[in-house]
């Protein structure tokens, strides 16, 4: 059983083939050949990184949090755990129809933020203090900012408009205030109680420590941080999709990142995505269905009335700017807008429905919000923790979006995501009791299974793994240890090869690009945050602890199991193992410095 051994697989790597780096190419390249372009001349390889300063200069290191001067702030409550609203447990959010839905307002808006977007802890290292948030980062640099559109609301006492949310003072800056005519034509056809979360990303904050790769980087955070919305929403009883058929422009004209007056000299935002939140009690028929898009006619209206703030400057100077950002995010601009709509008409739970999460259904399953507040990227692992092969199973199945039902009815966080998955992991098992050590592969789509074969070395032996659960499409490829080739791969860190598992995320991607079109080179990485998120939070439940890691050899990796051209990608590795603590490191409450605040 296997088919085969990891030990084979060090044949395959060699530094004697790697594609050379390439000039940039002429502005009249088409769209998909300039984010291809950009993946290749990004990669790592054994002899040469993708380019970076190559130093970090401290001097001009980015604010971490972006403020508008000028606009009004409004203080959300510093909710404390046992206060309303109370966080249901970390199985009931899995479960459809479990959370009772809570109202739309101050208070739990800001629940919703506080498990989405806010501080989670601050460390504390001799004079030093840095802040941990909700949301996981490369290198803790947060790229990504939030915003809310709401409407007058019942219960919730904030005019309508636009507002920003900023994570250290816990608050929503007024960014502009929206008649409310207008507002209200643009929610009429979403729930009544709806409002729109959007997402952007400052690329300097990445690209200050990351050079080039910083576009890939930014991208996994807006994964991160879709997903942390959605599993917030669920703790309130809240449905989330992504309204991913409103053209860029729209995004940007709602949010206010193409304002240059109000940035100035400042780092610019870059429109990721917009979303609709909304309570997800019984749905009046005339609301059965639902656009996953916007009247860009009302938001331009919307656009042109009066705005507040200006937005701060994170670095003094930026030394080195690097243009293949902007040019990997223009040719990615997604510009065509659809109009597809969504039933919201959902069917009641079945008996398998829950099977896929019942591992803790004999336990006293934790509350979600603790689960959420506790989360830490580990930065070590002790190479000696294992985990059972039901908590692996469970882990797997957890990611699965089961592609078999309409996409409101799949399982969450995979609700709020409006496409089949792309995103496939390619495992490195180590210490998973009742598992032989080896390589796995875990096809997200079973209908995609013949196609990754094909996109592989033709002599792997797909062999469902012993034990594996009905229906969970998980394969054993190669047996060995592949505890040093994992760590190989991934830049040489030991921490992919100390852990229980790691894995590496393959998308389907030329295919794909050339499909859709250059817009779904950010979804690619989106949706692997995505996945990275849900596995945080899985790791955490499971008394262990997990990390991203984005610095890995590409073309290595791809030669493992010898995949062909640009079918199958990499695009980020994770890790999940028993962590090792820095005790030099002290840890302080999220909000501290807001102690005086009632």
């Amino acid at each position: 059983m296997g088919g085969g051994s990891v030990d084979c697989i060090h044949l395959l790597m060699s530094t004697e083939n790697q594609i050379p780096c390439t000039s940039p190419e002429p502005a009249s390249i088409d769209s998909v050949d300039q984010v291809i372009n950009y993946h290749i001349r990004t990669k790592h390889h054994f002899n040469r990184y993708a380019r970076s300063l190559g130093y970090l200069d401290w001097t001009n290191q980015p604010d971490p949090f972006r403020r508008f001067e000028g606009a009004q702030l409004i203080s959300l409550p510093l909710l404390k755990p046992d206060e309303e609203p109370l966080s249901p447990s970390y199985q009931a959010i899995y479960e459809r129809g479990a959370v009772p839905s809570r109202p739309v307002n101050v208070r739990t808006l800001s629940r919703f933020f506080e498990f989405a977007l806010a501080l989670s802890a601050w460390k504390k290292a001799g004079e030093s203090e840095w802040a941990l948030r909700s949301n996981p980062s490369s290198g803790n640099l947060h790229p990504t900012e939030g915003y809310v559109v709401l409407r007058q609301t019942k219960g919730l006492d904030l005019k309508p408009g636009l507002y920003h949310y900023a994570p250290k003072e816990h608050g929503l800056e007024r960014r502009a205030e929206f008649c409310v005519d207008l507002v209200e034509r643009l929610l009429e056809p979403f729930h009544p109680d709806a409002f729109l979360f959007g997402l952007t990303s400052i690329h300097w904050r990445e690209a200050w420590k990351y050079g080039e790769r910083a576009f890939r980087y930014c991208n996994h955070d807006v994964g991160h941080a879709i997903g942390s919305a959605r599993i917030a929403a669920a703790t309130l009883g809240w449905n989330m999709v992504l309204l991913d058929d409103v053209d860029q422009d729209t995004v940007a004209m709602l949010l206010g990142t193409d304002r240059r007056e109000d940035f100035g000299e400042a780092e610019p935002e870059h429109p990721d995505c917009l979303a609709v939140v909304w309570p997800a009690e019984n749905v009046k028929q005339e609301h059965s269905e639902m656009p996953l898009f916007l009247d860009a006619t009302i938001v331009k209206d919307l656009a042109a009335r009066s705005w507040r703030g200006k937005a701060n400057r994170l670095s003094r100077e930026h030394g080195v700017h690097w243009d293949i950002i902007d040019d990997a995010a223009e040719a990615s601009w997604k510009r065509q807008a659809d109009r597809p709509m969504i039933c919201l008409q959902t069917k009641p739970l079945l008996p398998s429905d829950t099977l896929h999460a019942s591992r803790m259904t004999n336990d006293v399953s934790p509350a979600a919000g603790h689960i959420i507040r506790r989360r830490r990227s580990a930065v070590a692992f002790d190479g000696k923790t294992s985990i059972s092969s039901a908590t692996f199973f469970h882990m797997m199945q957890r990611v699965m979006p089961w592609t078999d039902r309409p996409h409101l009815e799949r399982p969450m966080p995979w609700d709020v995501w409006p496409y089949d998955p792309v995103i496939h992991p390619l495992i490195f098992v180590h210490r998973v009791d009742g598992l032989t050590p080896g390589l796995y592969f875990l096809v997200r789509d079973s209908r995609k299974l013949a196609f990754v074969q094909q996109s592989m070395n033709p002599e792997l032996t797909w062999t469902t793994a012993p034990g594996c659960p009905s229906g969970l499409p998980l394969y054993w490829l190669l047996e060995g240890d592949a505890r040093k080739l994992a760590a190989q791969v991934s830049c040489h860190q030991d921490i992919a090869g100390d852990s229980a598992f790691s894995f590496g995320m393959l998308a389907e991607f030329e295919g794909t690009l050339r499909e859709r079109g250059a817009w779904w080179y950010p979804r690619m990485f989106w949706e692997a945050g995505l996945l990275g998120q849900v596995l945080y939070l899985e790791a955490e439940a499971a008394g262990v602890r997990a990390t991203g890691i984005g610095c890995f050899f590409d073309d290595p990796v791809h030669e493992i199991v010898a995949i062909k051209n640009l079918t199958l990608q990499s695009l980020y590795h994770f890790t999940i193992g028993g962590p090792v603590e820095d005790r030099r490191l002290q840890t302080l409450p999220p909000y501290h410095h807001l102690q005086s605040r009632s």
